[in-house]
């Protein structure tokens, strides 16, 4: 027995001595305030969201699923959408309530490597496919005669088996400099969920050139697909207004969802990942709009305005109060 403990020992001095030198297992996470009143708020508004981020999204993928006129590329692309924001939303916002009830806002080591690497793969995903959709509208709308040849089946799995292949790359190239750092003393993340900036400060080394990994990974793919959107975008806008007289009102409505969702989900991302390491933290609150705001907001943006969608619900409730009467 003690020939073992002694191994163990000398194991776990090895690889104290190693790369990853971590005697930090666990850490605490402040969340977003000390009152309990703003508790209570933050409590309720995080749970009223995030059911009607799962709620909605859901009906989305399930109406696009069961509909056949619905079975088109950009309710492909939309129903693929939803299926990450419940995702995405899901790998922070029920740790936060959770916190919020029982006051013990406390996240195992390995669980915060986990929460970031799910983070950044869905992120990544969703940028993506967001590109995507503004290539979909695109085509819709600039070369209606070749819409369907071009946005075919085949095209629309492509994209997003292209999309988690590159949501995997570009979490996977900054994971692998993290989970090497060593963590042997401080533990408190100034934020109410794991990610890289607020993470690596906690390091017992000095973090300087990882800064240029996140502002080269994650900061350039914010801004340079955030940028291509809007740019993208205009260039539909100019393209109608040239062959419409003037007319922009019908495509302004179609692609203002678009726009909307596309500033929402990268303006707090370009705020965090273009500048590492705030010495605020505005950020945080900031990202409540991506894990709470935006996912909700997508299926309310896209079902509300889109006449399709509104006509296919009908359908769906008919059926099932239908079905309800026959049972």
């Amino acid at each position: 027995v003690m020939i073992d403990t002694l191994l163990y020992l000398k194991s776990m001095d090895g690889s104290m001595d190693g790369v990853n030198d971590s005697v930090v297992s666990e850490f605490v996470l402040i969340g977003l305030s000390n009152s309990w009143k703003m508790h209570l708020f933050l409590f309720w508004f995080f749970f009223v969201f995030y059911m009607g981020t799962i709620l909605g999204n859901l009906f989305i993928v399930v109406t696009v699923i069961i509909d056949s006129h619905l079975h088109s590329p950009m309710y492909f692309l939309l129903a693929n959408i939803s299926t990450l924001d419940v995702g995405l939303s899901s790998t922070t916002v029920p740790k936060m309530i959770s916190d919020l009830f029982t006051n013990c806002n406390i996240i195992s080591f390995p669980k915060c490597m986990t929460q970031i690497f799910f983070i950044h793969v869905m992120g990544g995903v969703e940028m993506v496919l967001l590109i995507a959709m503004a290539f979909d509208r695109y085509t819709a709308i600039c070369k209606p005669l070749h819409y369907l040849t071009i946005m075919s089946s085949k095209m629309c799995v492509s994209f997003v088996v292209v999309a988690w292949i590159v949501g995997i790359i570009h979490a996977v190239s900054q994971f692998v400099f993290v989970i090497n750092l060593p963590f042997c003393g401080p533990n408190k993340v100034d934020s109410f969920y794991c990610d890289f900036p607020r993470v690596m400060k906690l390091a017992c080394v000095d973090t300087y050139k990882l800064e240029f990994v996140i502002i080269a990974n994650s900061g350039f793919i914010s801004m340079a697909t955030f940028f291509s959107l809007i740019v993208s975008y205009i260039f539909i806008l100019v393209t109608v207004w040239k062959r419409s007289s003037g007319d922009l009102s019908k495509a302004f409505v179609t692609l203002s969802a678009h726009i909307t969702v596309v500033i929402l989900f990268f303006m707090p991302c370009m705020f965090l990942y273009v500048w590492p390491f705030p010495a605020t933290s505005l950020d945080k609150y900031l990202f409540i709009v991506d894990f709470a705001i935006t996912p909700i907001l997508n299926p309310a943006i896209y079902t509300l305005r889109n006449k399709d969608m509104r006509i296919a619900m009908r359908r769906l409730g008919k059926q099932i109060v239908g079905s309800n009467r026959i049972s």
